[in-house]
């Protein structure tokens, strides 16, 4: 079996233990984007994978061979970090050719897989400069050469794209795309940033304190969330949270009420399925729809006036903010009351342990 295979994996720091029994296959030559907060664990699991971090209990194995306790250098990856680390003194052909003449490869080898890489990543006339004299763009390039002149197993990166500006962050990540689909080879990646791993990610691994909440492809895991935390932390903006209490059902299917509004809502989710306990209903702001003879009654507090789209802070009668999507040719000014419905299906269901209940 080739790809990365993480067997119970835990990492401790005296008694703190920040990643717990984690299992988890990346496949060969697919694109997998750790996802979550600070403090998650996920450049620690990174950096375990590199041989950065030592590993408490568990196993890993990189391409069928188990390196849990080797060397970095004896693991057949490359990392690129949040910062470039690059030599000052050195030129970009140096620094993209300083790790190949450590392992002895042959100068024509390293001339070819230099030139091979620069032409790929734009660099071919930046390559006698220093780094004083390129940009931050071209930094970050020149950091991705130096792992893509290694010709590893996996490319490991942390967080590479945090340090650039919004228009900078946007073609690299076309550029680590194009990458991808040239070389074909496994990528680890590590953010916070949602767009980021929508984007790049074949699956998103959604991490939350040192455990994986949800594995599964990006649009999979935006439509079909498996936890409260996941759909909170998938969308902007952040899926809607109202809490309610069973209201029988119709057809089979549960209803739900809203306790202060005294509002039903239908859903998709089959009666008699859900655990007792508190519920939280979730649904995103595209699902909610201004509708004259909707059952939900609001008012616009605050819109953002996002260029392609707008969105409405709506307060319920509870006291409770949402916010919707407003169409294109509705005119909503702050301080309008407004009426709304909520589409079934794309309704979400949450009981008290965070885990979701869909609908289909």
């Amino acid at each position: 079996m080739t790809g990365i295979q993480l067997n119970g994996v835990t990492k401790r720091y005296g008694e703190t233990e920040v990643i717990t029994g984690l299992d988890l296959n990346i496949h060969e030559g697919e694109f997998l984007v750790f996802l979550g907060p600070s403090g998650c664990g996920k450049s620690t699991l990174l950096r375990m994978i590199a041989g950065l971090e030592g590993v408490s209990e568990g196993q890993i194995s990189i391409g069928g061979r188990e390196v849990t306790h080797l060397p970095p250098a004896r693991r057949d990856v490359a990392m690129v970090f949040q910062h470039y680390a690059l030599y000052p003194h050195m030129t970009v052909y140096d620094n993209m050719a300083f790790g190949l003449r450590n392992s002895r490869v042959v100068a024509s080898e390293i001339d070819r897989r230099i030139t091979e890489a620069a032409r790929m990543l734009e660099l071919d006339a930046l390559l006698k400069r220093r780094p004083a004299q390129l940009s931050g763009g071209q930094r970050q390039r020149v950091a991705i050469g130096r792992a893509v002149v290694k010709e590893p197993e996996a490319f490991l990166f942390d967080e590479p794209l945090s340090n650039l500006d919004a228009a900078l962050r946007t073609r690299t990540r076309v550029e680590l795309a194009r990458i991808h689909r040239r070389l074909s080879s496994t990528m680890v990646f590590v953010t916070h940033d949602q767009i980021e791993a929508m984007t790049l990610a074949t699956r998103i691994v959604v991490m939350n304190r040192g455990r994986i909440e949800q594995i599964g492809a990006p649009l999979d895991i935006y439509r079909r969330p498996a936890t409260r935390f996941v759909a909170g932390f998938i969308g902007a903006p952040a899926m809607n949270f109202i809490d309610v209490e069973p209201a029988g059902e119709n057809g089979g299917r549960l209803c739900v009420r809203l306790p202060v509004d005294n509002v039903v809502i239908p859903t998709t989710i089959a009666a008699g399925r859900l655990p007792s306990g508190q519920l939280t209903l979730g649904i995103r702001a595209e699902h909610v729809v201004i509708d004259a003879a909707g059952a939900l009654n609001g008012r616009a507090e605050f819109i953002e006036r996002l260029g392609d789209r707008s969105l409405a802070h709506v307060s319920l009668a509870s006291n409770q903010l949402i916010v919707i999507e407003i169409p294109r040719e509705y005119e909503l000014q702050p301080g309008d009351p407004l009426r709304m419905s909520l589409d079934a299906a794309h309704l979400h269901l949450f009981d008290a342990s965070g885990s979701a209940h869909h609908g289909g």
